[in-house]
């Protein structure tokens, strides 16, 4: 008798189970994703077919088979048919399809056939994606070709909400022009393009304002695109609504209108303050009105509205009653104009002000839209499952969250095991009210697989712990190597163990602080660890692929950068003792590194300030835009603005060199003059001319290297950079290993 096939059975099993709807809208999700795949690679149209099939139930999915020397991919719409698609690349073709535009996607000599059928369907019906700062952090520049392949990427990892603020600085213009304010008053109001987020999340107004009508334009047109691709590609975008932050001109022209103002946030003066308009007070319900139907005129809709109140901002009160009457009047206000109208909240506050928002105000406020017309977001999940705090958020909708990465850091860091072991467990005891899966990252850093990884999990069968560490090694070298499985099998056991935080980073891509590391730079595992892992990836015989390439980078600049800190720590003692031959020693160690750091990370292009620069000055229109856009660039990767200098710190070749380089070289050079004359090291002096210089830096039309001429092999450097520091990585781990010996 034949053997069964029990994988085939059940794709014919689903396919009895369903019919072809006799529609346009079916043609139009297999074409989508027919174009979709052309757009990764042509060589895919001739091997990969797709079929679209209804399915009995509610949650999507798809099948994937081998037919006659084709790959036959089956799903209910273009969404979970690129998810198909997504599982041949992976597991068939090892690759990676990069979210970054200019990256092709790398396949195999011959595409392979799949030998065994596989089904697979959803956990979660809502799969999210994005998080109001991605769009300051990392995407303000971003052209439609980067939309373009970012959006392919959402698709291919399931995403089916992503946030979609795209140019909604237009419709507020076209709503506060209406209600009486100028054109210099309305721009003068926004921020700057790359604060933009913070301006949305009603923390700041005005900064690095104002804001060109160029801008708006374009912006405007953009969107456009943005939306009609993520629609077609099966998504249910998620755009804004107001939640009552108005300008401060509203409180003269509106003069019995109840609007109060938010305070300060994070240290910005009183001039960029924001102002918060009661619900109750009948000019918000007008606002409302006005916005979403300027909104849908622009951009259309599909229901579903991101409404954030108070995000680390104090609200005028704190009284149940209030929160509740806050919140019931602007679900009131949204479904007035829309019926169809659903409230998507991000739950950061919960987080963030939770000594505030008691259990008691939480479901006050959570309380007053009605259930199941507000989603909440449970934004840091990997660090702390609010879900937990406000018993399944009063049972409301909620999403579970992966954030991991704050400001765009370029830092090793992430839960990543842990995470997939809490989302598992949420997903066993969340409740039926855990609707969907999604990462609320504030910046791309170049490493995807964090977040790769936690969309996997909202399908069926996801992979297991040693199979995830020896799949994303094969997918990133192409093949199946050793030494990049051992790479990856120590990088998501022993070094990925910590989630992230605000203001991460090596001590090198941090201020100089006399006697510390400055900000966040402490290591939460053994460097010796690490060490072995980019030794590992050195150990490959060749580096074929941009994953892999990255994977050096990523592992190898951490690595370097955390041995930075040691020898900063030993520059300071000798400081100390007045050792100025030590200091000389450490000094110049310090130096050499940070040149090394500067040269791996110009081995990776999305790694470099040229990249940054350039497509900021792509968007102006003249050289006074230009700079202008290049000055936000600049400012928001470095002094940002109030008490955030460094939040958003990266590790950038040619940011390294040119900026913190002299921070450092001056750290160095004051310190030993200190020394040399018997004197105390001067933090105030130092610290007044490290501002300066780092505002000056931030100027429009400051110079700045457009690239070294670094040889460009990643694995000849690293080889070689391993054994340059070999003595200093071994001293460096024998010091960590004898600390951690005494804390035990």
């Amino acid at each position: 008798m034949k053997k069964i096939n029990f994988a085939h059975l059940l794709l014919l099993l689903l396919a009895i189970s369903i019919i072809t709807p006799p529609t346009a809208q079916a043609g139009g999700d297999v074409q989508q994703a027919q174009a979709l795949a052309r757009r990764l690679s042509p060589r895919l149209a001739g091997k990969v077919v797709f079929r679209q099939l209804l399915l009995n139930g509610n949650n999507d999915a798809f099948g994937i088979e081998g037919k006659d020397g084709k790959v036959v991919i089956t799903g209910n719409n273009a969404n979970s048919m690129a998810v198909g698609l997504n599982y041949y690349l992976k597991k068939y073709c090892l690759t990676t399809v990069s979210w970054y535009a200019d990256v092709p996607v790398e396949l195999p000599a011959t595409l392979p056939d799949v030998a065994v059928a596989h089904t697979s369907t959803a956990r979660v019906p809502q799969r999210f994606f994005l998080n109001y700062c991605t769009f300051g952090y990392s995407m303000p520049f971003w052209q439609w070709k980067d939309w373009e392949r970012f959006i392919d990427w959402m698709a291919l990892n399931g995403v089916n909400m992503p946030l979609a603020i795209t140019g909604q600085e237009s419709v507020w213009y076209n709503v506060w022009t209406r209600l009486g304010m100028t054109d210099e008053q309305v721009r003068s109001y926004f921020t700057g393009p790359v604060y933009l987020p913070w301006h949305r999340m009603s923390n700041i107004d005005g900064w690095c304002g104002p804001l060109p009508k160029q801008w708006l334009e374009g912006q405007t047109a953009l969107q456009k695109l943005i939306l009609a691709r993520e629609r077609a590609l099966g998504m249910r975008p998620v755009l804004p609504a107001f939640a009552g932050h108005v300008p401060r001109e509203l409180k003269t022209l509106y003069p019995n209108a109840d609007i109060k103002h938010l305070g300060q946030w994070d240290g910005f003066a009183d001039q960029y303050r924001t102002y918060f308009l009661n619900s109750e007070d009948p000019l918000y319900a007008k606002i409302q009105k006005m916005f979403l139907q300027e909104q849908s005129r622009l951009f259309g809709t599909d229901h579903i509205y991101g409404v954030d109140l108070f995000n680390e901002v104090a609200p005028p009160s704190l009284e149940p009653g209030y929160l509740n009457q806050v919140s019931r009047h602007i679900y009131e206000s949204l479904k007035a104009v829309d019926k169809k109208a659903q409230w998507l909240q991000m739950g950061w506050f919960l987080y963030y002000q939770r000594k505030d928002f008691t259990p008691e105000r939480t479901r006050a406020m959570l309380t007053g839209v009605p259930q199941g017309k507000m989603t909440m977001l449970d934004y840091f999940a990997e660090r702390t499952e609010v879900w937990r705090m406000h018993d399944k958020f009063y049972g409301q909708p909620y999403i579970w969250c992966y954030l991991g990465n704050f400001g765009g850091n370029t830092v090793l860091h992430g839960n990543v095991k842990q995470a997939g072991e809490r989302l598992e467990q949420a997903l066993r005891e969340g409740g039926r009210n855990l609707k969907g899966i999604g990462s609320t990252l504030e910046g791309l850093d170049v490493q995807q697989f964090p977040f790769e990884y936690i969309f996997d999990k909202a399908w069926t069968s996801p992979a297991g712990d040693a199979q995830v560490a020896s799949d994303v090694a094969d997918r990133h070298a192409g093949y199946r190597s050793p030494q990049a499985r051992k790479a990856w099998d120590l990088l998501y056991n022993h070094v990925l163990t910590f989630p992230a935080g605000t203001r991460y980073g090596t001590a090198a891509t941090t201020n100089p602080v006399l006697g510390k590391l400055g900000h966040r730079s402490a290591m939460r595992y053994d460097p010796a660890l690490l060490t072995q892992a980019w030794q590992a990836l050195a150990a490959q015989d060749s580096v074929v692929t941009d994953a892999m390439r990255i994977d050096m980078v990523w592992t190898g600049r951490q690595l370097l950068g955390d041995l930075f800190g040691y020898e900063k720590l030993l520059f300071d003692k000798a400081l100390a003792a007045r050792d100025t031959v030590a200091m000389h020693e450490y000094g110049n160690e310090m130096l050499s590194l940070l040149g090394d750091i500067d040269c791996l990370n110009a081995q990776e292009p999305h790694c470099t300030l040229d990249a940054w620069v350039r497509q900021a000055r792509a968007m102006g229109t003249d050289k006074a835009t230009s700079d202008y856009y290049e000055m936000n660039a600049r400012r928001i990767i470095t002094t940002w603005g109030g008490d955030l200098n460094g939040y958003a710190c990266r590790g950038w070749s040619g940011l390294v060199r040119d900026y913190y380089l002299p921070c450092w070289q001056a750290y160095i050079d004051e310190a030993m003059q200190a020394a040399r004359a018997g004197r105390p090291f001067d933090e105030k002096g130092f610290n007044q001319r490290l501002e300066r210089f780092q505002l000056a830096w931030c100027e429009p039309g400051t110079p700045h290297d457009e690239g070294m001429d670094y040889p460009h092999d990643v694995l000849a450097l690293s080889r070689m950079l391993l054994k340059k520091y070999r003595t200093e990585l071994a001293a460096f781990i024998q010091a960590h290993t004898a600390t951690a010996s005494n804390k035990k």
